[in-house]
This record gives structure tokens, C-alpha cells and sequence, in this order.
């Protein structure tokens, strides 16, 4: 399986390329997203913030789109599950727009959010129970149907993954998870696969 992360000027690509290469799995890092597109799934990463990042993708958006909504299995990981969204509250630019909504600040007294928290899986989503989180920003689906689980920060719950079709979205980073984290994210790349 041929497994792409696309380079949109975030961090921590290469600790999550070890985490998603095994010896069925190809994985490389590309920095255009029209080649990233050419893969059997497509992994945005998450560390950065949303107005770089969608600046960074702008030029490629409708052709990433577009893929996205044709059936490419993707996984988008913090930021990258945001870019998955319409827009956000963080920062300017538009996201791929593949699962409409907002993405908004953590209501919260204490941000960022930061450390393990519960999962709590109410979908068909590879299990994971426990995760490590690094975020002030969440995403807020107008169909709440795509939500796949939920966690709760200080009071407030929020999406911790969403699905639609072959896309599922992780406000966690599972490269930072253990090995739950690698656990979940080669769970997702056998369905991809089968």
C-alpha cells in the first residue's frame, strides 16, 4: 500500500512516518498536493496552525478536494482533521471543505489542551481508548451523525473523531500515542487496504 503524508509546512512528519510504515505499507513524504493525491491514501498531518496551512494548500484545494470526496481513504490528524472543515476561527484561508463546519476554540479555562485523555467511541472507528491531545481548537460538524467519538477537556465536549465515507478525521495525534496510536492509525490503513 502506497501511503502519502503531504508536507503543508507543519511539523512532526518524519516521528509519523514511522509510525505508519510497516512492511506492506510504502509511505513517503510529498509537498505537492496534486502528487500526494496519487497514492492508495493520503495522511494530513497536524502541527501547525489553520491560516498557514490552508494557505499552503489553497493552490491544490479543489484537486485535494475533489480526490477526498471521490473515495481516497485519507486521515486527517489535528490540524489536519481541521483542515478537513470549511473554515476556522484561528486563522484566515478555507479549508478542503469535505465535511462541512466550523472549526472553533476549545471553551475552556486552561488551553492549550494538553496530555492523555478518554476516547469515547460511539462509531465504527478503529478502537482507541485513550490518546494524546495537543490542541486549542476544535471542530463543530453541522451533521453530528459524522461524529464517531467524543472527549471531554475541562467541562467541555468536543468531536475527537469524526467519519465520512473513507475520510476520519482524529483531533489526537496517534504518532504521539503509543503504541495505541500506531495501533489505530494501521487499523485505518487495513480497512483502506480491504
Amino acid at each position: 500500500m502506497r501511503v502519502t503524508i503531504l508536507d503543508y509546512g507543519v511539523g512532526n512528519l518524519h516521528s509519523l512516518a514511522k509510525a505508519v510504515e510497516t512492511p506492506e505499507t510504502h509511505v513517503t513524504i510529498e509537498r505537492d498536493p496534486a502528487r500526494a493525491i496519487r497514492s492508495d491514501a493520503l495522511i494530513l498531518p497536524g502541527v501547525g496552525a489553520f491560516g498557514p496551512a490552508a494557505s499552503r494548500l489553497a493552490a491544490a484545494r479543489d484537486t485535494v478536494r475533489e480526490a477526498i470526496l471521490r473515495g481516497l481513504p485519507t486521515l486527517g490528524i489535528c490540524l489536519g482533521m481541521q483542515l478537513l472543515f470549511d473554515e476556522s476561527d484561528e486563522g484566515p484561508g478555507a479549508g478542503l471543505g469535505v465535511i462541512p463546519g466550523r472549526v472553533v476554540q476549545l471553551r475552556a479555562a486552561r488551553l492549550p489542551h494538553m496530555g492523555w485523555n478518554n476516547i469515547e467511541r460511539i462509531a465504527d472507528v478503529p478502537e482507541i481508548e485513550i490518546a494524546y491531545f495537543a490542541n486549542s481548537f476544535v471542530c463543530e460538524p453541522k451533521d453530528p451523525s459524522v461524529v464517531a467519538a467524543w472527549t471531554t477537556y475541562d467541562g467541555f465536549r468536543f468531536p475527537s473523531i469524526v467519519r465520512s465515507g473513507n475520510t476520519v478525521g482524529v483531533q489526537f495525534h496517534p504518532e504521539k500515542s503509543s503504541r495505541r496510536g500506531v495501533q489505530f492509525v494501521r487499523a485505518f490503513l487495513e480497512q483502506c487496504a480491504a
